[in-house]
């Protein structure tokens, strides 16, 4: 994963981040958790300071920042400090993996799902969330970027490119949910299937 210095020097401001804007995150969780059934054995790459891994009991976590694996780990989430291009686990073990905000921090967005796909259980499934390029958000944060501690560094992605790669590796069966309407968010939005209106969208890929 990409540029970590950031996040080592501000992990504590960067989990501060959700108890400020705990309603984008409870937005973003309930999109999430519409693709998420009980009982299932999953993985969340980028977890940083592990609050959507313990929202969602998620029973590991992989993050290359120490600092935010240290605070990760006193939420009680498990955590393996590495990368999503070289992942230390078995193949074929998890029945879905998790990433959150974290495919505009790495630094090889196909070699990453290469890996998701290699560690996934046949008929496993990877959930992506991000903030669309093109959508209200996505054009805010890469106009202030500059000016940004995390998002310096970041790049930024539309439905369509990471639907491409996603299909050069082999997934398939895609299904999408979407949230947060607008830039100023004071309140939980709803949840809507697809794409296109909402900054924050969530991809469901299967194997």
């Amino acid at each position: 994963m990409a540029k970590i210095e950031s996040f080592n020097n501000y992990a504590e401001e960067y989990d501060k981040w959700f108890d400020e804007n705990n309603q984008i995150f409870k937005s973003e969780l309930k999109a999430l958790k519409e693709f998420i059934p009980e009982g299932l054995i999953g993985l969340e790459i980028g977890a940083g300071t592990g609050r959507f891994s313990k929202a969602l009991n998620i029973s590991l976590g992989i993050e290359p920042s120490l600092k935010m694996a240290e605070i990760a780990r006193k939420k009680g989430v498990n955590i393996i400090q590495a990368s999503a291009e070289k992942l230390p686990l078995m193949d074929n073990t998890y029945d879905f993996v998790l990433l959150v905000t974290t495919i505009c921090f790495l630094d090889d967005l196909e070699k990453s799902f290469l890996e998701i796909h290699r560690v996934l259980k046949y008929n496993g499934f990877v959930l992506i969330g991000f903030i669309e390029k093109n959508s209200i958000l996505g054009k805010h944060y890469q106009e202030k970027k500059q000016n940004s501690r995390f998002y310096r560094d970041a790049t930024f992605y539309s439905v369509h490119e990471v639907l491409s790669i996603l299909k050069q590796i082999g997934f398939k069966k895609f299904t999408f949910r979407q949230t947060l309407f607008n830039k100023d968010i004071n309140d939980i939005h709803p949840v809507k299937p697809g794409y296109g209106e909402g900054s924050f969208i969530v991809i469901k890929a299967k194997i």
